[in-house]
């Protein structure tokens, strides 16, 4: 019998301004929150799925657009991670970036609900999975984490 189970490809952008990292508050609904990791209720950063043919890079400019409004100037791939559960399994690729161009808006409203700046040592505990381990990736400048 065949699976047909796929693995995805996503990204997460960690955006740095003066020491503190820009998350998004994830739709409390979970039909809005709109992922197959769930997570709906926590912070995220800006990503979302890799589109066919596209790279990190171009993937990551596009989400930031459509969800922020920030344009990305110089930026690249600091980690990658698996994460695995029941019912979805998601490769995603970690970027960071401190050189970008504008302030954080609310593009997708049915998404993401509001952006905020959070201190580096003062984070929400409810982080969204993929986005808390890109930034333990940071943390302790590890490209990957078991």
């Amino acid at each position: 019998m065949a699976n047909d189970k796929r693995v995805g490809a996503g990204i997460g952008v960690m955006m740095l301004r003066n020491n503190k990292v820009l998350l998004g508050k994830r739709h409390d609904n979970p039909g809005k929150a709109d992922s197959a990791l769930h997570g709906e209720g926590t912070w995220t950063m800006p990503g979302g799925r890799l589109e066919f043919g596209e790279s990190f890079e171009d993937g990551a400019e596009r989400e930031v657009l459509e969800e922020t409004g920030i344009k990305l100037r110089k930026f690249g791939v600091i980690c990658v991670n698996n994460e695995r559960l029941k019912d979805a399994h998601f490769v995603t690729i970690g970027l960071f970036s401190e050189d970008f161009e504008g302030d954080p808006r609310v593009m997708e409203p049915d998404e993401i609900t509001e952006w905020k700046w959070f201190e580096l040592d003062k984070l929400p505990n409810n982080i969204f999975f993929p986005s808390k381990k890109i930034l333990e990736n940071y943390k302790r400048k590890k490209f990957y984490i078991g």
